[in-house]
């Protein structure tokens, strides 16, 4: 028989830059739990469920009456210290003159300065006494810690509040950026050490991110990983990722489940096999059908462990230059001859394109 005709693709070293599709879920950037700092009955809710909030912003009303008159008792405490103050200052001041001429004892003018050092720290005491009044009181206004969105209120008006109680007023929750929580086999990490020493992964890009929806849709905004645990997982053998987003439309929320493609770094010379040329033996070995320089089929055993879209990332075994059969073997094998013919991918029947 004449030799059989094949399609051949030439093996090509081009710089990739290698990722990898992790499965995680998205999670809050900041999250504040929002409690009372004061006792008493809740007045108002000031806020609407699921709405924007700025940091500072009042959220609750807890009733003020009791310390609103804490505080008018505590700034009558200050102003009667301080006319004791002023009359134990003036009293020292006396004493102070008439013991240079001996009018009065040494004793005596030693008890009016202890009165005067005893009012000036009743004074402080009484300030002090004031601020902490008036941290109560603009306590009874429940203001959000951070900037974001806040969630359902789990009270209503007239409950009784407890300070620092376990049980959270709300939920305010910063969203913009967001995380994404992934987690990455240990084996997959210290290959890719191995990789970064050896040289043949630069990391110059490693680091960046993007993210797939549920729906196998493109997130729109660029990330870029920021955190990898110290610790590997005892039960999943894995480590835990975590990447930074832009999330200026709130599309991502907290808890979704996506698919996060993280770059590893770039292969300055990758080369890509299409996974119909690559076939396996009984016994699990990975191999393709390269023609030589004499037009004759060889068996050629390849390492590819990663995937590019239909693509296989070859390690070894393949080299640019080395013609790899894409259609046609299936009717040839080790040894024969072969009439090779370059692939183009303007005779692709539609939808079976390569490139």
């Amino acid at each position: 028989m004449p030799p059989q005709e094949v399609v051949v693709v030439t093996a090509k070293a081009e710089p990739l830059h290698i990722a990898t599709v992790l499965t995680g879920r998205t999670n809050s950037y900041t999250v504040a739990e929002v409690r009372p700092q004061v006792n008493g009955i809740l007045q108002k809710r000031l806020f609407k469920e699921g709405q924007e909030v700025k940091a500072g912003d009042p959220l609750y009303q807890i009733d003020p009456a009791i310390y609103e008159a804490q505080l008018k008792s505590s700034e009558a405490s200050l102003a009667q210290a301080r006319a004791q103050l002023t009359q134990a200052t003036a009293d020292a001041k006396r004493s102070r003159e008439l013991v240079k001429t001996n009018a009065v004892s040494k004793q005596s003018d030693d008890a009016a300065q202890a009165a005067m050092k005893t009012a000036q720290a009743a004074v402080k005491a009484a300030e002090a006494a004031v601020l902490t009044a008036k941290i109560n009181l603009d306590y009874t206004k429940v203001r959000s810690p951070i900037s974001g969105r806040v969630s359902r209120s789990e009270f209503t008006e007239g409950a009784l509040l407890s300070a620092y109680q376990t049980t959270a007023l709300t939920t305010v929750q910063q969203l913009d950026p967001i995380y994404v929580d992934v987690t990455q086999t240990a084996d997959d990490m210290l290959r890719i050490q191995r990789e970064i020493a050896a040289g043949t992964l630069k990391t110059d890009t490693q680091g960046a991110a993007e993210v797939i929806l549920s729906d196998g849709s493109k997130y729109a905004q660029k990330g870029k990983l920021t955190f990898t645990d110290v610790q590997v997982d005892e039960s999943t053998g894995s480590v835990r990722l975590r990447a930074e987003f832009a999330n200026p439309d709130r599309l991502l929320l907290p808890g979704m489940f996506v698919r996060a493609n993280l770059v590893e770094g770039l292969r300055p010379d990758g080369i890509l096999v299409h996974m119909q040329s690559v076939m396996r033996d009984t016994r699990g070995n990975t191999y393709v059908y390269v023609v030589d320089k004499d037009n004759k089929v060889e068996r050629r055993n390849i390492v590819a462990t990663q995937t590019q879209g239909t693509f296989w990332i070859v390690d070894s075994g393949i080299q640019a230059g080395d013609r790899v059969i894409f259609e046609g073997f299936q009717r040839t094998a080790p040894g024969a001859v072969v009439t090779p013919k370059e692939y183009d991918p303007k005779s692709a029947p539609e939808g079976k394109p390569l490139f």
